[in-house]
């Protein structure tokens, strides 16, 4: 044994490079590895998250923090021209249309023929703080029936069932059956309520689910579809191509421009009768899973702090565009208070200060009490509504907030 031992030692020493006898997938080249970063952005953002989401949800916050760090559930946004070859494969594995089912439409008739203060389920002083922030007026607000299109359908699975959706097919026209989205990312699509013959404005359209939902409605008269990115509106323009009839996308019904948001107040004034302003913003379930393109990253502190003001300025840059009687809805992928009612107190209050644009702030909360079986939303928040991660229903998050422009 002593002589097995000595010999061995005496050929490592006459081997100066040893690579060739160890396996390829635990080699490391030194190089590269003193480059990697010692604190990658996700877990500079779990970090952050800890430190202020804590605080902010209490404990609500421990359970949204594990989902967060959870594989997200989708949901299927149908396609309503295309010849659907998927829908009763999906239907029989057990999905449903959270927007048409039986149980959303019972809410509806409960909630959409009465009127109600705002914010009245949550009591008279808090109702009234929470129009003070947003308007000077003392007039009683009312909460609008919520009218959905009928045109919108969106499958998920049945709640805590974590089973993913299939690519979608093409029909034999070449067009996809569903696109693939946080189900939580049609709510704001919903909530912006196009009707007949309303002009619509997408302030920051891309990737495109959003206007795809937009679209779906069949309800707007003319679709205007923006992002200040031009890759990103290249990108906007083939998802579009993979899902409509070219017929839709003429210019006297669908334009789409690269132009940046914050001066579109100046583009076009008092022009749209709905406005969506789904802003950039910190996009928290990235944060926290990808490296890539992560708004935490070190080069992106700078960024990452300016997002509030390029927020409120895209926000007001909204609101100057929709029309007296227009509505206004803003909304976020994250929990952060800053990025979310923070913005709408700034961007209402320049408005009123700037140009002389009266607001009011339109409830949501029909919208809640309707799907609040499929999504989590949280509760006792200051201004607008927003859905929660939760193990049982992983979507989101999604803030909104609905503002009707009076003057």
């Amino acid at each position: 044994m002593a002589l097995f031992l000595e010999t061995s030692t005496v050929l490592l020493r006459r081997i100066k490079d040893i690579r060739p006898f160890t396996a390829k997938r635990h080699r490391v080249k030194g190089k590269w590895a003193t480059t990697l970063p010692k604190h990658p952005p996700t877990r500079l953002a779990l970090q952050h998250f800890d430190a202020t989401y804590s605080a902010q949800l209490g404990d609500l916050w421990p359970s949204v923090r594990v989902a967060l760090l959870s594989e997200r559930k989708y949901g299927a946004l149908l396609n309503n021209f295309c010849h659907n070859p998927d829908l009763e494969e999906l239907q029989a594995q057990g999905c449903r249309d959270f927007i048409n089912s039986g149980e959303a439409n019972r809410s509806y008739l409960m909630f959409s023929s009465a009127s109600f203060k705002q914010g009245s389920d949550l009591g008279a002083e808090e109702d009234s703080s929470r129009v003070s922030t947003v308007t000077d007026e003392e007039e009683e607000k009312v909460e609008s029936p919520v009218r959905l299109s009928p045109n919108i359908k969106c499958l998920v699975f049945p709640r805590g069932d974590v089973t993913r959706f299939k690519p979608a097919r093409p029909d034999k026209f070449g067009l996809l059956s569903y696109y693939l989205m946080d189900a939580a990312s049609v709510l704001p699509s919903l909530a912006l309520d196009v009707q007949a013959n309303h002009t619509v404005l997408d302030l920051c359209a891309a990737p495109g689910g959003k206007a795809l939902a937009l679209l779906q409605t069949q309800s707007a008269r003319f679709l205007c579809l923006n992002d200040s990115s031009v890759s990103q509106t290249s990108r906007l323009k083939r998802v579009l191509h993979s899902y409509a009839p070219k017929e839709l996308l003429t210019d006297d019904k669908l334009r789409i421009t690269s132009v940046d948001g914050t001066m579109w107040g100046e583009i076009e004034r008092n022009s749209f009768d709905r406005v969506l302003v789904d802003v950039p913003c910190t996009t928290d379930r990235h944060s926290l899973m990808e490296d890539d393109n992560n708004m935490f990253s070190r080069s992106r502190v700078g960024e990452r702090r300016s997002l509030p003001r390029l927020q409120e300025e895209l926000l007001l840059a909204g609101i100057i565009a929709a029309c007296p009687g227009g509505e206004v809805l803003y909304s976020t992928c994250t929990l952060c208070p800053s990025q979310n009612l923070g913005v709408v107190e700034r961007a209402v209050q320049l408005a009123e200060e700037n140009h002389g644009i009266r607001l009011q702030v339109v409830s949501l909360r029909p919208l809640v009490r309707m799907f609040r079986n499929t999504f989590h939303f949280a509760p006792d928040l200051h201004l607008g509504e927003m859905v929660v991660p939760h193990l049982a229903a992983n979507f989101g998050p999604i803030y909104m907030c609905k503002i009707r422009r009076l003057t």
